[in-house]
């Protein structure tokens, strides 16, 4: 009798441990999903690092505009008397280089973010221009200390079924971040199409939405995939996604849902890991 309760009780002790084990192993880990925002964060800016002016701070829209091509060079002039950044821009060569120069120390932008060193374009037309192809590249590149090293290659596909003008949207970028935080590997192959304001001359009406696909590695050495599973929105006139969801398959680990919101125009991000949802915010 002494046998059987012994090895009941043994039972039990093993059941309870089991679920203290199961307790304290659920996974709320949200770094894969924070690295993989930022570098979206990164590297959509670097099209979108346009400002209003305030107070002397970064602004300018660095993307290839559709404008004439003396008044483009006009504006980008004009808007570098009151930024940081000085504009080099060769419109004689082929293909032609835009560089955006944000000098050797940070500058604080007027979105509040720290920039220093260069962003290289080189292209071949304009950017509304079908089959236009613009190339990106960073020469000591850093925003709030993260450095940004890599390519991105914007090419336009020309107008769509819906009558918009899409874009294919290939990035093989490293992010290198703050304070030896390491170093996150962000890949994408995504397509953007123009929803509006490609019918006007000014940046801060347009709005495009993206789908696609990506991999990458966080900072903690975790190789991951993503996909756009409700298609990301950006108007240019804020600094983030006001919407759209994407999901992140870690190696070895639940999926990671990424959800940017519904409309408003914020840094909150909710990422949702086995039903539970916890809140990030992008910085």
């Amino acid at each position: 009798m002494k046998i059987k309760l012994s090895i009941f009780a043994l039972s039990v002790l093993f059941a309870l441990n089991s679920c203290k084990k199961t307790a304290k192993t659920i996974d709320k880990d949200v770094s894969v999903a924070t690295d993989n925002s930022l570098g979206d964060a990164i590297y959509n800016d670097v099209q979108n690092i346009s400002d209003q002016a305030a107070k002397g701070q970064l602004t300018f829209y660095m993307s290839i505009s559709g404008l004439d091509e003396k008044e483009e060079v006009k504006n980008l002039e004009a808007n570098a008397k009151i930024s940081c950044a000085t504009i080099t821009h060769d419109s004689i060569s082929n293909p032609k280089t835009l560089t955006i120069d944000f000098g050797n120390t940070n500058c604080l932008c007027n979105d509040g973010k720290y920039r220093k060193g260069q962003i290289n374009v080189s292209y071949n037309g304009k950017y509304r221009d079908p089959g236009s192809v613009h190339s990106i590249s960073f020469t000591n590149y850093f925003v709030n200390d993260n450095q940004v090293l890599g390519s991105k290659t914007v090419t336009n596909n020309g107008v769509n079924g819906n009558g918009n003008l899409t874009f294919s949207i290939v990035v093989d970028g490293t992010i290198k971040k703050a304070n030896n935080g390491g170093s996150i590997i962000w890949k994408s192959n995504r397509t953007r199409e123009w929803l509006s304001g490609s019918n006007t001359s000014t940046w801060y009406d347009d709005v495009y939405s993206i789908t696609g696909n990506g991999s990458g590695m966080s900072a903690k050495g975790v190789s991951y995939t993503t996909k756009i599973t409700t298609p990301l929105r950006r108007a240019l006139n804020c600094h983030w996604f006001d919407s759209g969801v994407i999901e992140v398959n870690p190696a070895n680990l639940p999926v990671r849902v990424i959800d940017y919101g519904s409309g408003s125009c914020d840094n909150n991000v909710n990422v949702t890991i086995n039903g539970v949802t916890y809140p990030i915010t992008i910085n």
